[in-house]
């Protein structure tokens, strides 16, 4: 009980409120509580799933993800904090801010002696576990049970530490989407099933490099993907920062790492690129049938790519359907590895009792802009899909608009396990949502804040506010890599009027008063959150 009493915790009181008995809860009432899954992939764009209805999608459904959708609620206006990877696990585990939780970029940062909600859960008699990627550098606070990736986790043969494992990574033989489905069903077989559970459920895939399941290596191959109508942004209307990242499909996408053509490995300029000895040490890590299997299914078309000496534009579509493919061909895996979850849930009669949530860790670009990866606060990696299913509470086939964040998950599964929120978090509980109406007191507006500079892709900092339809980002800070300036930069959207983001309205004549409101907004949040750098 220590962590309820550091928190200053209320604990609902049967009489008057909950359903749920705290203390000397007799069997029964323990079942009554809802388990909970949250299954979070890495990188998971909204437009890759089919349930949003995007082009891509329908070319590349997701049906067991759908499935989810169509018996739950789809929320079309669901965010992150910050678009990137840790500081996004973050905010997830303590319902914080990054500068609340010491997450802001990559690599160390959390602060371990904030509240994580599984803590709170395990001491209220929730069986907890998590599989699959952590990337936080702490234990994970409050688990029963754990298998964790070693940091990203590779896609074939990944290795995993757990409590039984001295500290040590162990290498697996498998393909990591499937193993971490695995591992979740070792959880829920090996649980006490007279306590509700809580299992986090995070893949590695589809983070880059997108490495397809042996099974789907030439899934897709004559589909033609279309590119989004910004695929030639060049970024007119925009602050420096559009142009000075290094996030293009044409510039940054390397052959032999992310495209997967090996054979370029020893030929100027291909030999240059970083991350060829990774990639490689992927291969290696492969048994000679899967290894067979990779070679058999790359080699042929590898070897017609080089023979056909593509350039301009034709090298440019060539890339782009290499990255859809194969970014695709993960989301199928993934896709397939929901459905098997389901069905183990439908067979041990779980499912009308757990309150099923798909999501990402951020949102990813599929050649918006020209762009892949995240970090910008523009739509594609700022918004994030989101599905929660859970038959008790919410209709089959509902949608919401509400704006929603990643800051909300922590307090919303406290909500409903019965425990009140420590006062500190600052999400709220989704669970108000449920029903299909927005509360007169939900909230207008969201913060974001982007803190990875100097780093990869070379995307500047930046915070800015957004509501339903108009956004403001501020881009700050000096420029600390080759050729960079020093940036105090704003841009301005009508989301409206203008979906994509191509024209920036910040100090163009009858956008004063939204300008305004905007601003006043943002430093609302800077004040009210204590927000050190801007």
């Amino acid at each position: 009980m220590d962590n309820l009493k550091k928190a200053g915790l209320i604990i609902i009181p049967i009489t008057l409120f909950s359903p749920y008995i705290y203390g000397q809860q007799d069997v029964q009432t323990k079942k009554s509580r809802p388990n909970i899954i949250h299954i979070m992939t890495d990188d998971h764009s909204f437009q890759t799933i089919s349930a949003y209805g995007h082009p891509i999608s329908k070319l590349a459904p997701t049906p067991n993800i759908d499935r989810l959708a169509n018996e739950g609620m789809l929320f079309q206006q669901a965010f992150v904090e910050n678009s990137l990877s840790t500081p996004s696990r973050a905010c997830l585990i303590t319902g914080l801010y990054s500068h609340q939780n010491g997450q802001r970029q990559l690599g160390k940062g959390i602060d371990s002696t904030k509240i994580f909600f599984s803590e709170l859960l395990h001491e209220q008699g929730y069986e907890t576990g998590v599989v699959g990627k952590w990337h936080m550098q702490c234990e994970p606070k409050g688990f029963d049970f754990y298998h964790i990736l070693w940091d990203q986790g590779d896609y074939y043969n990944p290795a995993f530490r757990s409590k039984n494992s001295n500290g040590k990574y162990i290498k697996e033989e498998g393909y990591a989407t499937t193993l971490t489905t695995d591992h979740s069903i070792e959880f829920l077989e090996q649980r006490d099933k007279d306590k509700p559970f809580c299992l986090l459920v995070h893949h590695k895939a589809p983070h880059r490099n997108w490495m397809p399941e042996e099974k789907y290596l030439d899934l897709y191959e004559d589909v033609e993907f279309p590119k989004p109508s910004t695929f030639y942004d060049d970024y007119s209307t925009r602050c420096s920062a559009a142009s000075t990242q290094d996030m293009t499909v044409d510039k940054t996408m390397e052959f032999v790492h992310d495209l997967k053509v090996i054979e370029l490995k020893d030929t100027a300029p291909y030999n240059k690129e970083g991350n060829i000895k990774g990639f490689e040490n992927s291969l290696k890590r492969m048994t000679p049938s899967q290894r067979t299997a990779w070679e058999n299914a790359y080699h042929p078309k590898n070897e017609k790519f080089i023979s056909d000496k593509l350039s301009g534009n034709e090298l440019l579509d060539w890339k782009f359907q290499r990255y859809l493919r194969d970014y695709l061909r993960c989301i199928k895996s993934i896709d397939d590895e929901v459905g098997r979850l389901i069905q183990y849930l439908e067979k041990e009669g779980l499912l009308e009792n757990t309150i099923i949530v798909y999501t990402s860790d951020q949102g990813f670009y599929m050649g918006e802009h020209g762009w892949f990866d995240k970090r910008f606060m523009y739509e594609e990696s700022f918004r994030t899909p989101l599905i929660i299913r859970y038959p008790k509470a919410i209709k089959a086939g509902s949608k919401t608009n509400a704006l929603v964040q990643n800051i909300d998950y922590a307090p919303t599964y406290l909500s409903l396990a019965g425990i009140e929120k420590p006062e500190e978090m600052s999400g709220r509980s989704l669970e108000t949502l449920f029903e299909g109406e927005k509360p007169a007191d939900w909230r207008e507006s969201l913060y974001y804040h982007y803190y990875d500079y100097p780093a990869v892709h070379n995307v500047r900092k930046h915070d800015g506010v957004r509501t339903d339809r108009y956004k403001l980002i501020h881009f700050y800070g000096e420029g600390e890599m080759a050729d960079d300036e020093d940036i105090n930069c704003n841009e301005l959207y009508d989301l409206k009027s203008d979906p994509n983001e191509l024209n920036n309205l910040y100090g163009q004549n009858g956008y004063q008063e939204i300008t305004k409101e905007l601003q006043d907004t943002l430093n609302k949040y800077r004040k009210d959150l204590k927000v050190d750098e801007f």
